[in-house]
């Protein structure tokens, strides 16, 4: 329940009360007032508005700006009429206007509503209007501007804070239920990953051969899914990210192609612009393991000597890269399958990485004909500035054939 709930409901009891005793003042002192049929009048118009807008008062979404307007603007114009009906009689010695108390839940109910701000503005109208009709700046009725002005403005920015507050305790939460949920993650990797990998790596040792080989790839997996679920993502070593990799603090541009260069073999063909396809640090290496995770899904699902084609082009805005291959295609519904199962290598790993990255990352399979991977990542970081130096290159398809 939001902290303001018990607000608005003082308020609405508030509001009622005090139509009820601006009521009841007046009856009481009906044979003092000179034109009691304006009097009179305007305490019904106040007791059935009030009455008819209770359920208004349940919370911050239903008080619009223009209701709370008209709701003040029924203040204002009781504290207004008050001495075409009461005369001379208790106006002259600072007697309540007509709508009495029941103003201040109008000014409280901008300040509810819109915070300090609004009941700043609202008491000031109140104000104003409370000096208009006494016509004089008495002590008693500058007591009681003062007062309400003071107040409103004070419950306004409590009621600030308290937004404030529930916003960081409702993020705390978040937080709080994301751990928990990493943790229960932890455990059933360490369960099951974990423990798999490191049989694989124990296994491979003792057999030798390729299979060693096997063991000690399956040993570094291990060792950073267990910094990754203990210590949260680490910067990756410069001697392991290869020779291309550059410092996690360093902001200089990287070329795509070098990083794409690491694919090319007899079976992956590498076409692009003869001039560097400069990205910013991150995107580049991610794009890099978003084209890395097609091939081996090529690999994979095709056949280890599947051939496949890299193409990439160097637009004003954006790079383009398509990675095709010779497969038979997906089948249709494969992909929500594989989701389903868990196996989550393209969503993750490839349309994944360029969401991240502010991008797009399209499959186009037809069967029979092979797959197509579009990725399109755009020229511009997360800070909105340019992940490349600002130079361009013109997009040449064809040329630079690696």
């Amino acid at each position: 329940m939001s902290v303001e709930q018990p607000l608005w409901r003082a308020l609405t009891a508030y509001r009622a009360l005090t139509a009820v005793y601006a009521v009841a003042i007046a009856v009481v002192a009906r044979d003092s007032y000179e034109r009691p049929q304006v009097a009179f009048g305007y305490l019904a118009v106040l007791l059935v508005w009030t009455l008819a807008t209770l359920p208004r008062f349940t919370g911050a979404a239903r008080c619009t700006r223009p209701f709370l307007a008209v709701d003040t603007g029924l203040a204002l114009a009781g504290i207004l009429l008050t001495p075409l009906a009461d005369g001379a009689g208790r106006h002259a010695a600072d007697g309540p206007t007509l709508p009495s108390i029941w103003t201040a839940g109008a000014v409280l109910a901008c300040a509810l509503k819109g915070g300090w701000r609004w009941a700043a503005a609202a008491s000031t109208l109140v104000g104003a209007a409370n000096l208009a009709q006494r016509g004089e700046a008495s002590p008693n009725t500058l007591h009681n501007v003062l007062l309400v002005w003071v107040a409103a403005i004070a419950i306004g920015y409590v009621v600030e804070v308290a937004r404030a507050s529930e916003r960081t305790l409702a993020r705390a939460l978040e937080i709080q239920a994301a751990t928990r949920e990493r943790e229960r993650l932890a455990r059933d990797i360490h369960d099951g990953v974990l423990q798999v990998l490191a049989m694989v790596q124990r296994r491979g040792t003792a057999v030798g051969g390729e299979a060693a080989e096997l063991g000690r790839l399956a040993g570094e997996q291990e060792a950073a899914l267990r910094r990754l679920i203990t210590q949260g993502p680490v910067p990756e070593p410069r001697a392991a990210a290869g020779p291309d990799a550059v410092p996690e603090d360093d902001t200089r541009p990287q070329d795509l192609m070098a990083l794409l260069g690491r694919y090319a073999d007899a079976r992956v063909t590498l076409s692009g612009p003869g001039t560097p396809v400069e990205l910013a640090p991150h995107a580049a290496r991610e794009t890099a393991a978003a084209v890395g995770a097609a091939l081996d899904n090529v690999r994979t699902h095709v056949g280890p000597g599947a051939r496949a084609w890299v193409l990439v082009e160097d637009e004003p805005e954006q790079v383009l890269v398509s990675v095709r291959d010779e497969g038979p295609g997906i089948p249709e519904g494969r992909l929500a399958e594989a989701a389903e199962e868990g196996r989550l290598g393209v969503a993750q790993s490839i349309q994944g990485r360029l969401r991240d990255l502010g991008g797009t990352a399209e499959l186009v399979s037809v069967p029979g004909q092979g797959t197509e991977v579009e990725l399109t990542v755009p020229k511009q970081d997360q800070g909105g500035g340019e992940a490349a130096t600002g130079r361009r290159h013109p997009a040449r398809t064809g040329e630079g054939t690696q």
